[in-house]
């Protein structure tokens, strides 16, 4: 399944002739063996008697009725995935794109890059009431399908409901296991989970159209999305000539800070290039954060006693909108003379909007938001270009998520706090500079991505 999943559709078929041909030399096998035992036996018996079985026959013909049973058993977990698609349905593609913060959702017909519908769900004002995840959001989006896409709307609910199918991925941000659900450290106040297999067995109303959920990790969906991009028009170069350094036959690295930190990595098969990348996703923003000076010094011994780590704290600590906050938090009580009292209220009552309240007040010259913004900033280069010296992405270095755009003044340029730090690397800095590497000034690539894998996975089934 995970190769189908992760294949091309081309690919699949190869792989189903060869699963053909595997089953004929089983068969064959199984033919001659049979009648190989019966006929011959006395080969092998004392004295050509004809008594008794041949032990090397009874064990070819165990071995090969044990590949034929095998196969039967995988063509039939394949056969019950494709049951999953009725032929007589229109089918729909729903990708989602779930954030600490956000989950964004948007409604393709296959084969289509252009929405029917986008539309975002505050996760804090969501999951108050709802029982689970799905209810909280997907259940709400397919209401919207419903009165707003006007083939949904002509049809009605009771006919999109006997004539409409949805495969849907979701891409989240948290490692997904391999029975398709995931943890997600940062949706809610204390995390919360996802499960693709339960939506899919959801039979409330219009949750019932899913007959197919992929989860995926977020990054898994950024990296795709990344290829979806018009590097002419949504994406600004952070090293001038970055777009004609690109090598398509390179790795990619996509690093980006929103509510977390999250990083992924794509390659190409030196062997078929024609099959296009494959992404990798990480959990890279748990990686250790490593501070720069004397003041950071003292952020991560403050940020080691507030989460109760004796020895180290994960650069998502720092690097990303909550991270944002951490930092905020620090030099308030550091620096309490500095402190802003109308900003600092409104801080403090900004639920998990607090970075977003910091990143806005950054432009004040001076002030603790602006110092906040630089410190972070200036850790958020410094891990992407850890993230460069491990993967040498000359395909490509993507800057992603939410906070890019909205800090591009303090990313963008050799001078910038980001910049200072992703070229400050020692006897590595000729390996740094000849990295092409981009800021992506969409939001919506994460979306983009887990439409391009819930079409394979539509494309697999």
């Amino acid at each position: 399944f995970f190769q189908k999943f992760t294949q091309p559709k081309a690919e699949s078929s190869k792989r189903k002739h060869r699963s053909s041909c595997a089953c004929a030399t089983s068969l064959f096998f199984l033919v001659v063996v049979s009648i190989s035992s019966m006929s011959h036996s006395s080969w092998c018996t004392a004295g050509g008697s004809g008594k008794g079985v041949c032990p090397f026959s009874v064990a070819l013909f165990a071995g090969s009725a044990f590949s034929y049973l095998n196969y039967v058993r995988l063509r039939s977990k394949s056969a019950v995935a494709k049951c999953c698609i009725d032929e007589h349905k229109q089918t729909y593609i729903i990708a989602g794109d779930i954030g600490g913060t956000n989950s964004r959702f948007a409604l393709h017909r296959p084969g289509q890059k252009d929405p029917l519908l986008v539309h975002i769900y505050p996760n804090e004002e969501a999951l108050k009431t709802a029982p689970t995840y799905h209810h909280a959001t997907l259940m709400p989006f397919l209401k919207k399908c419903l009165a707003e896409v006007d083939e949904w709307k002509a049809l009605g609910e009771k006919e999109v409901l006997s004539q409409i199918q949805i495969v849907g991925c979701l891409a989240t941000a948290g490692p997904v296991t391999t029975n398709n659900d995931v943890f997600m450290v940062n949706l809610g106040e204390n995390g919360g989970s996802i499960d693709g297999n339960e939506i899919e067995q959801c039979q409330d109303g219009l949750l019932s159209l899913v007959v197919r959920c992929k989860l995926v990790n977020d990054f898994v969906g950024q990296g795709y999305g990344v290829l979806d991009l018009d590097y002419d028009k949504e994406v600004i170069e952070l090293l001038p000539g970055s777009k004609a350094k690109m090598n398509d036959l390179a790795p990619i690295c996509c690093v980006g800070a929103g509510t977390g930190l999250g990083e992924c990595f794509l390659t190409k098969s030196s062997l078929a290039t024609k099959l296009g990348y494959e992404c990798y996703p990480s959990e890279g923003g748990h990686a250790d954060y490593v501070p720069r000076g004397p003041l950071e010094v003292e952020l991560l011994d403050y940020l080691k006693r507030k989460f109760s780590s004796d020895h180290r704290i994960s650069v998502e600590r720092v690097v990303s909108g909550r991270g944002l906050a951490n930092v905020y938090e620090f030099l308030a009580q550091k620096f309490p003379t500095k402190v802003d009292k109308s900003v600092h209220e409104e801080f403090l009552n900004a639920g998990d909007q607090q970075g977003r309240v910091i990143g806005v007040n950054s432009s004040t010259e001076g002030s603790l938001a602006q110092q906040a913004v630089q410190i972070m900033c200036a850790a958020y280069g410094s891990e992407v270009g850890n993230a460069a010296l491990k993967f040498i992405p000359t395909g490509g270095m993507f800057v992603t998520g939410g906070l890019a755009p909205k800090n591009i003044g303090m990313i963008q340029g050799e001078d910038s706090p980001f910049m200072k730090a992703y070229l400050d690397k020692g006897r590595m800095n000729g390996l740094i500079e000849s990295i092409p590497i981009f800021a992506v000034m969409n939001e919506d690539v994460g979306l983009r991505g887990a439409r391009v894998c819930a079409e394979r996975e539509y494309n697999a089934m």
